[in-house]
């Protein structure tokens, strides 16, 4: 029994403290794509910087602008995800976002799926949020499934991989694939099924961004800088035989495996700070997933 303490304690400060292993790496599945091959700049292009083999892109936020840009093709299903760097310092009031949408296809009726960073000030971590909105009413009561999260880690001090799994069944976040929430389809109308396009941009949303809009964007400490690196778009195109096989979320598949569902529990015991379900002021006649 003596000889078996040290290693549950091991394991217990391993669980408590360390990063959370999933045992499963998409990332390293697929291989990145040139920024041209996959995207295009949407809005902002003077806000926008292409290394010359195209393996990164660096956009930024002042005054005048921020930027944006989208993928070649819609999808309706795949794995997306990209390697991020943040700016440091003061950021308040500033997204930097990974996200699908077709909002430009069904402008207020839309779906979208989001990976946003909610900038911050000096000395406070930066929040991570995750959301989904299906079908947007268009008159002003878009219901966002938000579960916001503090990371494990300074996302300012090096690129971490971000990456969105969606297919017909489920939504993925993943963290350096670690999954951080799984969102599982319990209706058609709770689930987005409509092809999506990628996109990232950064832009100003002092009016709720940072601590609900009481921190604005600063310009004294313009530009707002965000890197992007190691672009990886790889599904099933809005025009890809119906044979197309969506990709997997785990070895098994669909699902996560156990030590995949370990992880995530360590990230949202340690590491969540909101979530849409718990929270005792929403309506959630709007979100009927919450009581499933």
């Amino acid at each position: 029994m003596a000889l078996l303490l040290p290693s549950l304690l091991l394991l217990l400060l391993h669980w408590s403290n360390a990063q959370p292993s999933p045992g499963y790496y998409p990332s390293h599945r697929f291989r990145p794509l040139r920024f041209y091959h996959g995207f295009n700049n949407l809005w902002g292009p003077q806000h926008q910087y292409v290394s010359g083999d195209q393996s990164s892109v660096t956009i930024w936020l002042d005054r005048n602008s921020g930027s944006g840009f989208k993928s070649n093709r819609p999808f309706r299903s795949g794995y997306f995800s990209a390697s991020i760097k943040l700016q440091r310092g003061y950021t308040a009031g500033v997204i930097t976002a990974f996200y699908l949408s077709n909002n430009e296809a069904h402008p207020g009726f839309h779906d979208e799926v989001d990976v946003e960073f909610l900038g911050t000030t000096p000395g406070e971590p930066y929040t991570l949020q995750t959301n989904v909105y299906i079908r947007g009413s268009g008159d002003g009561r878009i219901i966002g499934r938000e579960m916001k999260f503090h990371l494990w880690f300074d996302p300012t001090a090096g690129f971490h991989n971000y990456a969105i799994l969606w297919n017909a069944r489920e939504i993925i976040f993943y963290v350096d694939d670690v999954p951080i929430r799984r969102y599982p389809r319990k209706s058609v109308y709770t689930f987005p099924l409509r092809p999506m396009w990628v996109y990232g941009s950064i832009w100003d949303a002092s009016s709720w961004a940072t601590d609900d809009g009481k921190y604005k964007a600063d310009y004294r400490y313009q530009p707002f800088v965000a890197s992007f690196t190691r672009f990886v778009v790889h599904g099933c195109s809005a025009f890809a035989s119906p044979r197309c096989r969506p990709v997997h979320s785990s070895p098994f598949g669909i699902g996560l495996s156990s030590r995949q569902s370990m992880a995530m529990h360590w990230v949202q015991k340690h590491c969540m700070i909101y979530n849409y379900c718990w929270d005792h002021k929403r309506d959630h006649s709007l979100t009927p997933e919450c009581r499933n």
